[in-house]
């Protein structure tokens, strides 16, 4: 147990340096990640783990095992020898939660899209960054306008909606693993600032948010994330979301902050 509005850094780097390890990752999604060397790969594989990332955590292993082994060593390769035919004869029969075949073709042909706009998933999303943006928010609003335009309705709930006031826990997340490097966090885009993520809130982040007195807004909406993400800003201005996975990690290890 550690102490809520007290916990100083030091506090907080101490748990980092006991729970931020490799081996400690399975088995969240993340794992799944360290299998691509190349970034192109990764942020595809990325994408679409961030995306399956709801539910329960063995359905979750399940679904990406599924979609992922069918996608072979590159996803790149697999999504650019691919067409709308061939991705529903692989994937129609997919289903996870809320999520079906369709959802997730939806997806990968709208990845298909970006790359042969942008270049890259990286590069769609540096399109929309300003350099007098405080956060992420802005160019995350314009990445998902990107991927939904005339689309969302098809994409289901694999991606979310920024402008309805959405946390978008899993896309912050996917942005986490994406520009975050150390033992957990693989990192890749170098051109997006670490200082300015946002922390991917979901109930036990939020508890912990109330309890460090980071915040005492009752919804875990984007409006609380941005404050969470301010107060552990004060701390690390430089990188916000380094206990991130820590602190995720002790809540399943079942540690609590009092």
């Amino acid at each position: 147990m550690i102490s809520g509005p007290s916990i100083t850094r030091c506090d907080l780097d101490a748990l980092y340096q006991q729970y931020n390890r490799r081996e400690r990752v399975h088995p969240d999604p993340l794992v799944f990640l360290y299998s691509y060397a190349d970034i192109r790969d990764r942020e595809i594989a990325g994408l679409l783990a961030s995306s399956l990332a709801y539910g329960r955590v063995a359905q979750i292993y399940k679904s990406l095992s599924c979609v992922l082994e069918k996608m072979g060593p590159s996803p790149l390769s697999f999504l650019n020898q691919s067409t709308h035919q061939s991705l529903t004869a692989a994937y129609g029969g997919f289903s996870h939660r809320f999520s079906t075949g369709r959802n997730l073709v939806n997806l990968m042909l709208a990845i298909k899209d970006v790359l042969a706009r942008y270049g890259s998933i990286h590069g769609c999303f540096l399109s929309g960054m300003g350099s007098e943006d405080d956060t992420v928010l802005p160019a995350l609003t314009r990445f998902v306008a990107v991927f939904t335009a005339g689309n969302a309705r098809e994409l289901g709930h694999l991606i979310p909606l920024p402008e309805r006031g959405s946390a978008c826990k899993r896309l912050n997340l996917f942005l986490r693993w994406m520009v975050r490097r150390d033992d957990v966090d693989p990192g890749g885009w170098d051109r997006v600032p670490a200082s300015k993520l946002i922390i991917p809130l979901d109930v036990h982040m939020h508890r912990i948010g109330i309890r460090l007195g980071f915040t005492r807004r009752k919804q875990a909406d984007m409006r609380t994330a941005l404050e969470i993400t301010r107060a552990f800003s004060r701390m690390i201005p430089e990188d916000p979301l380094r206990y991130d996975f820590t602190l995720c990690r002790m809540g399943m290890n079942g540690v609590s902050i009092s």
